[in-house]
């Protein structure tokens, strides 16, 4: 007797103890949302000046802002399923009135496990995984140095310590973990990754010197005093349009200045003012050039200077001269190829798929598909991929047009896969219930039973054929009620309104068919508690 008193005096102790520690988590939560919320502010306003310089100079910009609105896109879809899952924890513990941020039942340990965890319906392993593709995309975009890389990498890893006794990472972060600890978990990670889009935004504007909010991007230096001439400058007494003109001065305007290997540097060199009776003389190299347009093909890549110089005669015969130097970079072709969902193709299903070459407008950007399926252009740099057959490979062939020159930029490899079993659903006002406590009377305002992937990254809705409902009698025996559509019918709602609080029933043997038309009967049961 004196042992049992013993055991429960710890176990009063240790719930006491739990308490304070759970009213830590609150804190800590509560300061990692606020942390997160300011740094979306900073890439918010960071994105948005991308967007602005985007419009002053889309081809400089451009590739990199492509890249900028992908990791926005994506950081804002993991973000977004975080959030869900918060929530779902949340209302496990709570309830459907459940509030994240001021839990009633804090102490809970299965909610975070039933979420998490639970065989087949667990989302802990598809958040492993989002985590990782994320992970694996962000680096392919940066342009980090490798410590930074490192620390991006680490921030954002899903390995397991040594010692976790075999656990895998959903496990090791969910297993026993009270609702309070797992929930400030998923906001820490929402933290990280809200740091981790504003490295890579910030690498992505300092590499076309777009203006950050940190300072990272170029820094405006303040224009120097113009230094009085010593001498009257030449002059021009014509007119341009009514216009005196009364300064000259030579300009390269090129037609890029970023060259893929093979293409043709091609740019136009002028005066700023021209008199229809006096036309420039271009230099280049000590050589003249025909009229004003040079061009040369670029066989070799890195970065190369066009210099030279311009002669025109002034009103009064004098040759006026000026020198011109333009730097521009010959790269090799490349292209960049991103699933927008994740590092695979699904087979019949019409995967989005962003597709840029730096230094060529999307415009000129094409793409074929090899290994079965199709690929068509849904607007610039974006397509749309349709694999035909699972388990196999198919590459994508990108194109592109510079200078006049169509060229092949490279050939990117996809693992295509059958689209996974979506999971049944009641159907609630137009929301999607995917079981668990409901009131009776929401479970019989309910008009259907559908079924959908909807975690986040993937949001696929199947046809219902059929599904069954099945009831547990007085005697415990299964009572199976059919229904042969999408709709809930009369029968199975007269045995929901049988039901006692507390009582069971679970959806099972449903036929649904997806957008690859492969007919699929799911597998398990859903089950819903009537409150």
């Amino acid at each position: 007797m004196i042992n049992l008193m013993y055991v429960v005096l710890m176990a009063m102790l240790a719930l006491n103890v739990s308490s304070d520690v759970l009213k830590g988590f609150a804190l800590v939560e509560e300061s990692l949302s606020r942390t997160a919320d300011n740094v979306s502010v900073v890439n918010k306003a960071l994105f948005e000046n991308f967007q602005k310089e985007m419009a002053k100079d889309p081809e400089t910009v451009g590739p990199n802002f492509q890249k900028a609105k992908q990791v926005r896109a994506m950081s804002d879809s993991l973000y977004a399923l975080l959030d869900t899952l918060k929530m779902a924890i949340a209302r496990e513990a709570d309830g459907d009135e459940a509030d994240v941020h001021n839990l009633q039942n804090p102490e809970d340990l299965e909610a975070a496990p039933r979420i998490m965890l639970a065989p087949r319906r667990g989302k802990g392993k598809m958040l492993c995984e989002a985590i990782n593709s994320y992970r694996t995309r962000l680096i392919r975009v940066a342009q980090l140095n490798n410590k930074r890389l490192n620390t991006l990498a680490q921030n954002l890893s899903t390995e397991v310590p040594e010692g976790s006794m075999g656990k895998n990472w959903q496990e090791y972060m969910f297993e026993d973990m009270p609702a309070a600890a797992a929930i400030t978990m998923l906001t820490k990670i929402q933290n990280d990754l809200r740091y981790a889009e504003g490295e890579v935004l910030h690498s992505l504007a300092a590499t076309v010197g777009v203006k950050d909010t940190l300072g990272i991007g170029k820094k405006e230096e303040p224009a120097a005093p113009e230094p009085k001439p010593e001498v009257e400058p030449e002059k021009h007494h014509g007119k341009v349009g009514e216009v005196p003109v009364n300064e000259l001065t030579a300009f390269v305007v090129p037609t890029s200045r970023t060259i893929v290997q093979g293409g043709k540097f091609s740019a136009e060199i002028v005066m700023a003012a021209v008199d229809r009776d006096r036309r420039p003389t271009v230099y280049v190299g000590g050589r003249a050039i025909q009229g004003s347009h040079y061009e040369v093909t670029c066989n070799s890549v890195g970065e190369f200077t066009l210099s030279g110089h311009i002669s025109m005669p002034d009103a009064a015969g004098k040759m006026l001269t000026r020198e011109f130097t333009e730097k521009y970079t010959v790269v090799a072709p490349s292209a960049t190829v991103s699933a927008d969902l994740m590092n695979v193709l699904y087979a019949g299903y019409e995967n989005p798929v962003s597709i840029s070459v730096p230094g060529v407008s999307l415009s000129s950007v094409s793409a074929s598909l090899s290994g079965g399926g199709s690929i068509t252009s849904n607007g610039p740099g974006k397509f749309i991929v349709k694999p035909t057959t699972p388990g196999q490979s198919v590459t994508i062939v990108v194109t592109a047009n510079s200078g006049g020159t169509t060229m092949e930029m490279g050939k990117y490899t996809f693992r295509v896969r059958k689209l996974p079993d979506p999971m049944a659903f009641i159907n609630v006002g137009g929301e999607h219930v995917f079981g668990g406590r409901m009131a009776k009377g929401t479970v019989l305002s309910a008009g259907s039973v559908g079924a959908a992937i909807d975690d986040g990254i993937l949001h696929i809705p199947f046809k219902v054929n059929s599904f069954k409902m099945v009831f547990h009698d007085a005697m415990g025996n299964a009572v199976p009620v059919l229904s042969n559509g999408t709709s809930i019918t009369e029968q199975q709602r007269e045995k929901i309104r049988q039901l006692a609080r507390g009582k069971r029933f679970y959806i099972t043997e449903v036929h649904c068919i997806g957008p690859d038309n492969i007919p699929r009967t799911l597998k398990g049961a859903t089950e819903v508690i009537v409150n």
